[in-house]
């Protein structure tokens, strides 16, 4: 991409993120093909310069570079199967959810079809697409990243290429993502606990984040005892973590809650302390994770 070229794209799957995607790309000024199963999605795309293509086949053959977002790595294979024999020799980006089992498996039938193969992931909301500090995260095919680079960055400044393996985008989406629900739910049973009391969940907003922003802070130390193996400072330990349970029964009864969501984290915590952790650091509780299989077996 130099001077006044931009490289052509096509983007199949409009839903909120790929409509995003879709319109990032025409607000940076390049050609933009679109596809979607359900045609009507395309018209506000079409309405600031996209070209909508009636088929897959036709939408593949537009661009040399092709982005797909769709639900799954099976929904991104159905979608193209009719366009199969165009993708040889075309870059294919991948930005949908999945396992790093998925992800070999669509790179196995990309290779399979002479496509050069990018698996990718978008760390943000539709909203973001285009910030400078938005984050995604590619592997697979380097030649694809170089090649590529000033075009998928116009998705998010913040655009990185993990390494050659294609299932890494989707390895690290499901390592970090896995914070998300967890951190969710304890916002509102936060949320439902204030209603409880006739208060707002806008009231704790603030001091969430506050929260969020202090475990930031500990995540490189907590990381660096995970990498080391070595759990024997704690800034906080298993036992302290598993003194609170009976915290959390006490506001369940007061505030009428479902806590239930409570007790795999509770029995985990247990785990980890029967397993001599009791005075190590919470961190160490990824040895019990990571050890699950083994201890059922035995």
């Amino acid at each position: 991409m130099t001077g006044q070229h931009r490289t052509p794209v096509t983007l199949v799957g409009l839903g909120s993120m790929g409509t995003a995607l879709a319109g990032a790309f025409l607000d940076a000024g390049h050609p933009t093909t679109v596809w979607n199963r359900t045609a009507a999605k395309a018209a506000p795309l079409v309405s600031r310069g996209a070209v909508h293509a009636r088929t897959a086949k036709e939408a593949v053959a537009a661009s040399p570079l092709i982005v797909t977002c769709l639900t799954t790595y099976e929904n991104t294979i159905e979608a193209l199967e009719p366009a199969a024999a165009e993708l040889r020799g075309r870059a294919l980006v991948t930005l949908n959810s999945g396992s790093p089992a998925g992800a070999r498996g669509m790179a196995a039938w990309a290779d399979g079809h002479g496509a050069r193969y990018l698996g990718g992931a978008v760390k943000n909301v539709p909203a973001a697409v285009g910030a400078e500090d938005t984050l995604l995260y590619y592997g697979g095919d380097g030649g694809v990243f170089e090649e590529f680079a000033p075009t998928l960055r116009v998705l998010g400044g913040d655009t990185v290429y993990l390494g050659a393996d294609a299932d890494l985008a989707a390895l690290y989406e499901m390592a970090v993502g896995g914070t998300l629900l967890p951190a969710l739910v304890g916002f509102f049973q936060g949320a439902a606990a204030m209603q409880a009391r006739g208060l707002t969940a806008d009231s704790m907003v603030r001091f969430t984040v506050k929260w969020f922003e202090m475990i930031n802070s500990i995540l490189p130390g907590l990381a660096d005892e995970i990498d080391r193996g070595d759990y024997s400072k704690p800034a906080s330990s298993v036992n302290l973590f598993l003194a609170g349970a009976g915290h959390d029964a006490e506001l369940a009864r007061e505030a009428n809650l479902d806590m239930e969501w409570h007790k795999p984290f509770h029995d985990l915590l247990q785990r980890a302390a029967d397993a001599g952790h009791g005075d190590h650091s919470i961190s160490a509780l990824t040895e019990v994770l990571k050890n699950r299989n083994r201890d059922r077996a035995a």
